[in-house]
């Protein structure tokens, strides 16, 4: 059976959205594959989370974006346990000495951004997608040698929640994805 990791990266104590999220990923994806989560501001254990990253084979990143990026508390998440070594290694070519190669990754996000904002080149992301827009996280798991599975982004999550119909996308983006 397959293993996937899920990490809850948002940073605050009301964190509901993301929460109901990685709790429904579990619920859909614990029938077909063995399930693993982290929630970062629960704590966490550097080497128990290096484990879990060994011990997958997909890695689900659920998070919010705050300012255009990952909260603080998941790039610190990040600092610590991705080690060199055991994450990466020095290699001649730049960027080339990931030791993850046989893992993929999933990222998942919530913004409060709308949909138009992406998909309009007079909007502010000036027609970027949100891969686009998360270039920074994408070569991050690039650099430790992961492959990329489709990314999945819910809009407007603050000023109009719909959960029914973010966990009806969710649900199908997963089957997508997993074929759950």
């Amino acid at each position: 059976m397959k293993r996937i990791l899920i990490i809850n990266g948002h940073a605050s104590t009301d964190r509901r959205l993301n929460q109901t999220l990685v709790d429904h990923m579990v619920k859909r994806l614990q029938s077909k594959f063995e399930v693993k989560t982290s929630i970062i501001a629960a704590g966490y254990q550097i080497e128990e989370e290096v484990d879990k990253f060994r011990w997958a084979d997909f890695v689900i990143f659920q998070t919010p974006i705050f300012w255009f990026s990952i909260p603080g508390i998941f790039k610190t998440y990040i600092d610590e346990v991705y080690q060199h070594g055991t994450f990466y290694r020095s290699a001649n070519k730049y960027g080339t000495g990931g030791q993850f190669t046989d893992k993929k990754y999933m990222l998942s996000m919530t913004w409060n951004a709308t949909t138009a904002q992406f998909s309009d080149p007079d909007q502010f992301f000036e027609g970027k997608n949100v891969d686009e827009a998360m270039f920074h996280f994408h070569k991050t798991q690039e650099f430790v040698g992961m492959k990329p599975l489709s990314s999945f982004s819910l809009h407007d999550v603050v000023k109009n929640p719909d959960i029914d119909q973010f966990l009806a996308q969710l649900d199908q983006h997963l089957t997508d994805v997993f074929s759950v």
